[in-house]
C-alpha cells in the first residue's frame, strides 16, 4: 500500500532510498543505521544498503529479524519487496547458526541443530584444516589453537559462528573507581558508558567478553576502557595509535582509579615496562627489524608480539579498532580464550576489512548515534561546512593535463586559493581556539610560516608534541596547525574550530576523527565548527563527498558554501601569483620578528614535503630530532616515497628549481620561490 507521508523506498537489490526533507527522516535515520551500510548522502535522498555484515552485527546486538521487517514496513512508501524479507530472515538466521562451544571433555568444538550443515562445514576446503573429527552428527571436534581462524573461516563460509567457548580469568588484579579524580572533581561513568560495560560485561557469562563498543569522539571511551577493566578486576594489556594516547591512557587509569603509578606501564620506543596495566601502540606491535632478509631469504619475525604472553592477560582493549594493522590481526586470531574489547568512534576500515573485526575482536555491542548524546549534552554541538572554491586558470590548466589521479588530487588538494578561505575563516573565529588539519606537509608548513603558528607532524618529538597541547590547552598557544598524526586519540577539550584544508583522499573515518578533534563539551556551551575547504569541479570536490558519509549517518548536516559567499570579488579575482607572493611575505615577516635558532641542521634532516602519511617519521638513523631542510638543500636531496624510503639518486635541478627526477609538480615552498625569482 503506498504512503507519500514516509520516507523510504526499499528496493529488491537490498539499497534503501531515504528521503531527507521528510519529517520521519531523523527518526527513519536512527533505525536504519543499526542494521544498513549507508553509501551515499547527497543533498535530498541517502541511499543505505542491506549486507550480510551490517545484518550480523544487527543480530548480534539483539535486533530480530521481525524487528528490522517492522522498521522497513513502517517507514516504506510502498510494500516491502518479498525477497527483502526471506533475505532479511534468512541472513539474521545464519548468525549462530554453528556455535563454538567447549564440551564436557573440555575440547573446542563446533555445534549445529543443523546436520546438513554440520556436513557442509566438514567438506568446506577453508575449515577442513582446523577439523580434528567428527563427534557426531552435530558436533565437530577443531583445534583450539585456531579458535580465530575457525571464525574468520565460517564468516567467509557465510555463517558466522557465535563463540560461547568462554575465557581463561587472567592474572587477578584488585581495582576500584574513584568518586573523585586527584584534581577533586566528581567522577562516575555516565549511563551510557554503564550500559556499554554491562552489555559487553554480559553478567560474566559467555556470550559477553568480546565485541566493539562504538562511541562519538569525545564521549568518553577510554573510561568505557576502564569500566570494563574494573568489572572484571584482572590484569590488562591496552593497544592504542600512538605515545600521546598511551599516557592519556596512564593519566586516565591512575586519576581515575585507585591503580599507582607503579602499576601502570608505558611499553614505547621510549621505554618498555611490563606492569599489571600495561599500555602500547600499534607500531610498537608491528616494529620488526626486517622483512625479508636479503641473504638468506627468511622473513622478519615482529619481537613485540612476546608482549601478549608475558602476563596472564585478562583483557585486551584496542583502542581506536578501526586502525587494527593486518599484523595484528594474526596475533589475535590465536589468542581468542582472552576477553577483548575494541573500542572506536566508527567501524568503517578504509581496506575493508571489517569482517576481520567481526570474527576476531567481536561484533559491535553498543552503538548510540552521535546526535543523541549531542542532544544529551554529551558532546558539542557541531556545524559543518563545505566551503568550495575553483583553482585559479594557472592551475586549472595544470590540473586538467595530469594524467595520474594521485597527482591530480594533489594539485586540487594544495590549492594556494584555499588560503584566502582559510584567513577569513581565521577572522572569523579570531581569539578561538583553532585546529588547521591538512595531508600534505609543504602545505601545512607554508601555512604555519604564514600564521606564526606551531606545526606538529609525525616528525616531532612525543615530548614537543606534549608541551604543545599542553599549550593549546591553556590557552597560550590559540591556533595549531596539524597533520594526520592529530587525529586520533588526543584530548583537547577547548578546540572550538577546525578548519580542514587536504584530506586523505576519501577517507570517512579520518573525517569522522577530526571532526571529534572538536566535540569535547565546552566549558561556556558553545558551538563547535567543522570547516572542510574544498577545490570546486575537481576529484577534491569528489573526495570529501565520500568523507562526509559516515557523518551524514551519524545525522550531521554539510552546509555547502561558494568561497564568493564568504569573499569579496576583489579578494576572489587576487592572481595566483599575488596570492603566493602574500603568503610568502607574512612568512618572512614573521621568521624575521621570531628569535634566531643557534646551530647547524644534525645529522637525520628531513625533506620538507613529504606525505605525513602514517603519523610517525621516515626511518633515519639515531635519536636525533628531524630538521627541516631549506628548500634549495631538499631539492638536491633524494625525494621520499610515501612509506619514508629513498627513491632515486640526486638529481640536477631543472631550469624551474625542482628535482630532474620529481613528479614535475613544485611543492607549494618551491612555487613561492619561483614567483618571487621569475617575477611573475
Amino acid at each position: 500500500m503506498f504512503n507519500p507521508h514516509n520516507p523510504l523506498v526499499v528496493q529488491s537489490d537490498k539499497s534503501l532510498l531515504l528521503e531527507v526533507d521528510n519529517p520521519l527522516y531523523a527518526e527513519a535515520r536512527d533505525y536504519l543505521a543499526r542494521f544498513a551500510e549507508l553509501e551515499k548522502s547527497p543533498e535530498h535522498i541517502h541511499t543505505y544498503r542491506i549486507t550480510p555484515l551490517s545484518l550480523w552485527n544487527a543480530a548480534a546486538a539483539g535486533e530480530s529479524a521481525a524487528q528490522i521487517i517492522e522498521v522497513l514496513n513502517r517507514f516504506s512508501k510502498y510494500d516491502v519487496p518479498s525477497n527483502i524479507a526471506v533475505d532479511v530472515q534468512d541472513y539474521v538466521s545464519r548468525f549462530g547458526r554453528v556455535k563454538l562451544l567447549k564440551d564436557d571433555a573440555g575440547r573446542l568444538v563446533l555445534q549445529s541443530d543443523d546436520r546438513m550443515l554440520i556436513t557442509e562445514i566438514t567438506r568446506h576446503k577453508r575449515i577442513q584444516p582446523y577439523i580434528l573429527e567428527q563427534l557426531d552428527s552435530h558436533t565437530i571436534s577443531v583445534d583450539p589453537a585456531k579458535r580465530g581462524h575457525i571464525k574468520q573461516a565460517l564468516v567467509g563460509f557465510g555463517y558466522p559462528a557465535e563463540d560461547l567457548a568462554g575465557y581463561v580469568e587472567g592474572a587477578p588484579m584488585a581495582v576500584t573507581l574513584r568518586t573523585f579524580t586527584e584534581e577533586g572533581k566528581p567522577f562516575s561513568l555516565r549511563q551510557y558508558q554503564r550500559e556499554s560495560v554491562d552489555i559487553f560485561y554480559a553478567s560474566g557469562s559467555s556470550r559477553g567478553g568480546s565485541g566493539v563498543v562504538v562511541l562519538p569522539c569525545g564521549a568518553g571511551k577510554t573510561v568505557v576502557g576502564i569500566g570494563a577493566i574494573e568489572r572484571l578486576q584482572t590484569q590488562t594489556l591496552i593497544l592504542t595509535p600512538n605515545t600521546i594516547a598511551v599516557r592519556q591512557w596512564i593519566e586516565e587509569l591512575t586519576t581515575k582509579t585507585s591503580l599507582r603509578p607503579e602499576d601502570v606501564g608505558e611499553y614505547t620506543g621510549d621505554r618498555k615496562e611490563i606492569r599489571p596495566v600495561t599500555i602500547t601502540t600499534y607500531q610498537m606491535m608491528t616494529y620488526r627489524p626486517f622483512t625479508v632478509n636479503e641473504n638468506t631469504g627468511e622473513i622478519g619475525e615482529f619481537p613485540h608480539f612476546a608482549l601478549f604472553n608475558e602476563r596472564n592477560w585478562g583483557l585486551i582493549i584496542y583502542d581506536e579498532v578501526h586502525l587494527l594493522p593486518a599484523p595484528v590481526f594474526r596475533i589475535t586470531a590465536e589468542i581468542q580464550a582472552r576477553r577483548r574489547l575494541g573500542l572506536t568512534a566508527t567501524l568503517v576500515r578504509e581496506d575493508g576489512r571489517e569482517t576481520d573485526v567481526f570474527s576476531l575482536i567481536g561484533p559491535k555491542k553498543y552503538d548510540v548515534p552521535w546526535k543523541d548524546l549531542e542532544r544529551q549534552g554529551w558532546i558539542a554541538t557541531a556545524d559543518c561546512t563545505e566551503v568550495r572554491i575553483s583553482l585559479s586558470d594557472e592551475t586549472r590548466q595544470e590540473y586538467v593535463i595530469t594524467e595520474d589521479n594521485r597527482l591530480k588530487y594533489r594539485i586540487a588538494a594544495e590549492n594556494p586559493r584555499k588560503l584566502l578561505v582559510m584567513n577569513r575563516l581565521l577572522a572569523k573565529h579570531e581569539g578561538e581556539q583553532v585546529l588547521v588539519i591538512g595531508q600534505y606537509l609543504d602545505q601545512l608548513k607554508m601555512i604555519s610560516d604564514m600564521l606564526g603558528a606551531p606545526l606538529i607532524t609525525g616528525k616531532m618529538p612525543n615530548s614537543e608534541r606534549e608541551v604543545l597541547y599542553a599549550q593549546f590547552r591553556t590557552g597560550e598557544v590559540k591556533v595549531l596547525v596539524v597533520s594526520k598524526v592529530a587525529n586520533f586519540a588526543i584530548d583537547l577539550p577547548d578546540a572550538s574550530v577546525a578548519i580542514q584544508v587536504s584530506g586523505t583522499f576519501g577517507s570517512r573515518q579520518e573525517e569522522a576523527q577530526r571532526l571529534g578533534r572538536i566535540l569535547r563539551p565546552k566549558k561556556d556551551g558553545q558551538l563547535a565548527h567543522f570547516y572542510t575547504v574544498v577545490t570546486r569541479d575537481s576529484n577534491d570536490q569528489e573526495f570529501g563527498a565520500n568523507r562526509q558519509l559516515f557523518l551524514t549517518e551519524q545525522g550531521y548536516h554539510y552546509t555547502i558554501l561558494d568561497a564568493a559567499e564568504l569573499l569579496s570579488p576583489a579578494e576572489l579575482a587576487i592572481p595566483l601569483s599575488d596570492i603566493l607572493k602574500e603568503a610568502a611575505c607574512q612568512a618572512e615577516a614573521r621568521a624575521a620578528a621570531a628569535p634566531k635558532k643557534r646551530g647547524r641542521p644534525r645529522k637525520g634532516e628531513l625533506i620538507a614535503n613529504a606525505t605525513d602519511v602514517n603519523g610517525s617519521a621516515p626511518k633515519r638513523r639515531g635519536r636525533k630530532p628531524a630538521v627541516i631542510v631549506s628548500t634549495a638543500e631538499s631539492a638536491t636531496a633524494p625525494t621520499l616515497t610515501a612509506n619514508g624510503k629513498k627513491r632515486g639518486r640526486p638529481a640536477k635541478n631543472g631550469a624551474n628549481g625542482h628535482s630532474a627526477n620529481s613528479n614535475g609538480r613544485l611543492p607549494l615552498e618551491e612555487t613561492m620561490r619561483v614567483v618571487e625569482l621569475q617575477g611573475v
